[in-house]
């Protein structure tokens, strides 16, 4: 049996196929459009689901949205009256794709599918208990789900037992910490919905010196973690921003204007309110705990996606173990719909494996062979040389030991917004100067944000202070004391961003200026090769850790092809790249003939 997910139309728009309960693939649609977090209908995430299974859109069983339209619509329109006329600009904007498409999406999708089977739609927040509770390794779990809204739903906990999921109390739109985050993120200068990660972090570098102000001014938290809003300073419910001059007035002038100079403000704001989601994600942990007497805890939804509140929710709060989905946003909900089905709609039971979750490390996206590989290389005439898998640990591990860069295209593309080790740039963090390097010369990105270590997990308590498998990179830990390097008094009284260039680990590349690290610990069991070449690095050069980030630049979605990825290693400063078995050297390259215009696009200030 074949249910297909699909999530779509607000943003990071996915497709997920299960077959018989199994997951096997699933996408999100900016893999194959190239427009980041695109919203779109999954047309393509869709066509590479089905071809992956071998199938078309009519051999489906079930398909399964992940929301319900017209309790969305209903939503809006009462906000739209219950702001009349101020939010007439917004109403006019949106409600014609509503007419459009969103409204007939049963229709949409027969058509689109060419599928006459049944149809089911989950509410949002349903789709995300479902995405966090069935793939996980728990046979009983509480379930947390946070983001900016679904159809009313904003926050929701309840539990899943067996192939059962219940919630049990819900926190309704206009109320929620999703959005109150991606007001400060809309304050601070970046972008909604793709700038949060910029916000946390930029939170180190500042105090949270306007906490005070948030608890008295923007929101009333309850000590279950429930709250309540004031949405006189919030203009997201009627007009084309997150916030008002009332707000602006609170915090002492207009937002930042994306790429503008980043002060020691909105350094503060971010701490502020990354402390004050902190504190929230805590309370409710704490009540939901009580309430559901389970000692884990699954969590998805956008702000699932926050690590360093997660890392201190493992490391402070109630519950013994988390598992968090890797797909936490709208993407993830696409999978959750399908497991929906198939466990609560049909009944059917959920095996666990102890210890093991089923989403097989989150490598559910497209591979491609050997062949196609050396096929495109020959075709672009770039040199290369073919290396045996088992000598490519070693090699790798060597060639990042001399402070070189190198794109790393392997195996299945990641499911999610983490590259986990198939479509990663990869260094070596005990360089001092690679932070800065990859941010400028290959990131394009803000000189302020950390790159996340990867460790193979037995070496995870030798260099962090948790001993806790994060495959997905979703926890914050911090670097052990006995791996800190003492800062000068000289160094100690640096501020803001003039810190980030302190040597503060012997892996000081991958060491925040709080000592923190977003960690992912590689396993042999689902991603052997990239285990072993970090293995091999921990042997021949005395260090278990590396710097792992996405294969892409600023602005673009991670690449997917092998097109995608040399054209991303031509365009940077990496050098060198290995697609599946093939290494190529960057000063053996012919160089692209648009390098310059292109590189101009991702200058920064």
């Amino acid at each position: 049996m074949y249910i297909l997910g699909i999530s779509a139309f607000y943003h990071d728009s996915a497709a997920a196929l299960i077959k018989d309960g199994v997951i096997i693939a699933a996408a999100q649609e900016e893999r194959f459009s190239r427009k980041k977090h695109d919203y779109r209908f999954p047309v393509n995430a869709i066509r590479y689901c089905l071809d992956y299974a071998g199938i078309s859109g009519a051999e489906l069983d079930f398909v399964a949205f992940y929301d319900k339209p017209f309790l969305k619509f209903e939503r809006l329109l009462e906000t739209y009256l219950n702001f009349a006329p101020i939010g007439i600009q917004s109403f006019i904007k949106s409600i014609p794709i509503w007419i459009k498409e969103k409204l007939w999406m049963k229709e949409y999708i027969t058509k689109e599918l060419n599928f006459n089977g049944k149809i089911l739609f989950p509410e949002h927040h349903e789709s995300h208990a479902a995405s966090a509770f069935y793939p996980s390794h728990f046979k009983e779990a509480a379930i947390i789900t946070m983001d900016g809204v679904g159809e009313w739903t904003t926050t929701s906990f309840g539990a899943g037992k067996g192939n059962n999921i219940e919630l049990f109390s819900e926190i309704k739109f206009p109320h929620s910490l999703g959005l109150l985050y991606s007001a400060f993120t809309y304050y601070t200068g970046f972008k909604v919905n793709s700038g949060e990660y910029k916000v946390m972090g930029l939170a180190p570098y500042g105090e949270p010196k306007y906490a005070d102000l948030i608890y008295k001014h923007l929101i009333d938290v309850k000590p279950d973690g429930s709250f309540h809003m004031n949405m006189e300073y919030f203009n997201y419910c009627a007009g084309l921003t997150m916030t008002n001059d009332k707000f602006h007035t609170l915090f002492g002038g207009p937002p930042r204007s994306p790429e503008g100079k980043l002060t020691q403000k909105e350094m503060d704001l971010a701490c502020s309110v990354q402390v004050v989601t902190e504190e929230i994600v805590m309370k409710m942990a704490q009540h939901v705990h009580k309430e559901t007497g389970m000692d884990a805890c699954c969590l998805a939804g956008g702000v699932a996606l926050n690590c360093v509140a997660n890392g201190k929710l493992l490391k402070e709060g109630p519950f013994r173990d988390l598992w968090i989905q890797p797909a936490a946003g709208d993407a993830g909900g696409a999978l959750g719909a399908a497991l929906m089905v198939w466990y609560q709609y049909l009944g059917n039971e959920r095996i666990v494996v102890d210890g093991k979750d089923s989403q097989s490390g989150s490598y559910l996206g497209p591979d491609y062979s050997d062949e196609y590989i050396e096929s495109f290389l020959k075709e672009s005439d770039a040199p290369y040389e073919k290396l045996n898998y088992a000598d490519i640990p070693g090699r790798v591990a060597d060639i990042i030991a001399n402070e070189n860069v190198v794109g790393w295209f392997q195996g299945r593309m990641e499911f999610g917004p983490r590259a986990l080790g198939s479509r990663s740039i990869i260094g070596d963090a005990r360089s001092p100067k690679m932070q800065s390097q990859m941010n400028l010369k290959i990131k394009f990105r803000e000189s302020f944000r950390p790159f996340a270590p990867a460790i193979t997990r037995e070496r995870m308590k030798d260099y962090f202070d948790i001993d806790y498998d994060s495959p997905y990179m979703l926890l914050v830990a911090n670097v052990v004391e006995s791996r800190r390097r003492q800062m000068t008094p000289e160094e100690q009284k640096l501020f803001g961003i003039d810190k980030v260039n302190v040597v503060r680990s012997e892996v000081p590349a991958i060491t925040h200026i709080d000592y923190s690290a977003r960690i992912q610990t590689a396993h042999k069991d689902t991603n052997p090769l990239y285990y072993n070449m970090i293995d091999a690095f921990d042997k021949k050069h005395g260090c278990p850790v590396i710097i792992n980030t996405s294969f892409n630049v600023r602005g673009e979605p991670i690449v997917n092809t092998p097109r995608e990825a040399f054209t991303c290693f031509m365009r940077t400063d990496m050098d060198y790249l290995l697609l599946g078995p093939y290494l190529l050297d960057k000063k053996k390259q012919n160089m692209l003939k648009d390098d310059t215009d292109w590189r101009k696009e991702f200058e920064l200030d």
